[in-house]
């Protein structure tokens, strides 16, 4: 188990991190989320013991990493970009740090072998990283990083430099990866499509501070707060009676405050809400709307592919339970 104590980390008196507690169960990964400049990184590099704490304690199974050196803490930390040695081959870059550990030959090239299965990269061995795609390059590293057996694998969001496509391919592979391996992991990310797709245990971060961290469903079913609803993809937050009218067409108990998915909301025949299309926007999925209701305002929307929702026409809408999330009052 990995759990962080109140750790708190300062750049010159300056606060980056404030008194954050996190547990992470063994062989489960925690994805760590928020937005640019919130400490998240900062966060990762001090359980790796790169960054000194001004507070608090990082403890693997127990045992206070106060005092222990980076390559004696057990941790193996992978970047966003890789870093693979180009004038090594693949086998020779998963393999390195078994080679510094001076393990027998015979046993760096079958735990060589192993990983490359692992990350569905056989017969790469003689490849050189500057052979390969970006998809690749990252798979070698997440071998390499794997290959000492870390107790918890650091991971600095390792996907944000490839495209979307392959970022959302990969994030699948990597879940995969990481429950065959059996490996403990921290996820840092600002996507949190990314961390739905890998982890299962989520911590908001803002300003430093830990603001929301529990299971990654529990998580998003209810958000700490309003701005933690919209950074989780919540498209709009309603309040007072807004959001007792849309929880009522819901069939949901009256809330101080409801976040409210663009999809919670959906243009039916039978819908009980009746509103006027203030915009339409066409989609390769569906017709992205905003919608003007009575006593709520202007709502997100969305319409069937094809269907002819146009500024000014009136539609009527239903409105999924299970896409909303209501929000303490504060």
């Amino acid at each position: 188990m990995l759990e962080l104590d109140r750790v708190s980390v300062s750049y010159d008196g300056v606060p980056a991190v404030t008194a954050a507690s996190l547990r992470l169960p063994e062989a489960q990964v925690l994805a760590v989320l928020g937005p640019s400049g919130c400490g998240k990184s900062t966060l990762l590099r001090a359980v790796a013991g790169l960054e000194p704490l001004a507070g608090g304690r990082v403890l693997v199974d127990g045992a206070d990493l106060a005092g222990v050196p980076t390559h004696r803490r057990g941790c193996a930390l992978m970047f966003q970009d890789g870093q693979l040695f180009g004038h090594l081959t693949v086998a020779g870059n998963v393999g390195y740090a078994l080679r510094l550990r001076r393990t027998p030959a015979r046993d760096v090239a079958r735990r060589v072998d192993e990983l490359l299965a692992l990350v569905d990269l056989a017969g790469y061995a003689e490849r050189l990283p500057g052979t390969l795609s970006g998809g690749e390059r990252q798979r070698v590293a997440l071998a390499r990083a794997l290959a000492v057996d870390p107790r918890v694998l650091l991971l600095d969001e390792p996907l944000s430099a490839l495209d979307a496509t392959l970022r959302e391919h990969l994030a699948g592979e990597l879940r995969r990866i990481l429950r065959r391996a059996g490996t403990t992991a921290v996820l840092v990310t600002h996507d949190h499509e990314e961390a739905f797709a890998v982890a299962d245990r989520m911590a908001v971060m803002r300003s430093g501070r830990v603001v929301q961290e529990g299971p990654i469903g529990e998580v998003w079913q209810h958000p700490a707060d309003a701005e933690t609803a919209l950074f989780l993809g919540y498209a709009r937050v309603l309040r007072g009676p807004a959001a007792a009218v849309v929880a009522r067409a819901a069939g949901l108990a009256a809330t101080p405050a409801l976040a409210v998915r663009r999809s919670s909301l959906v243009v039916s025949p039978v819908g009980r809400l009746p509103g006027v299309v203030e915009s339409a926007r066409a989609t390769p999925e569906q017709v992205r709307l905003v919608v003007r209701l009575e006593e709520v305002g202007e709502v997100d929307a969305v319409a069937p592919t094809g269907a002819h929702a146009a500024p000014g026409d009136v539609v009527h809408l239903t409105v999924d339970p299970h896409r909303l999330a209501a929000l303490p009052e504060s």
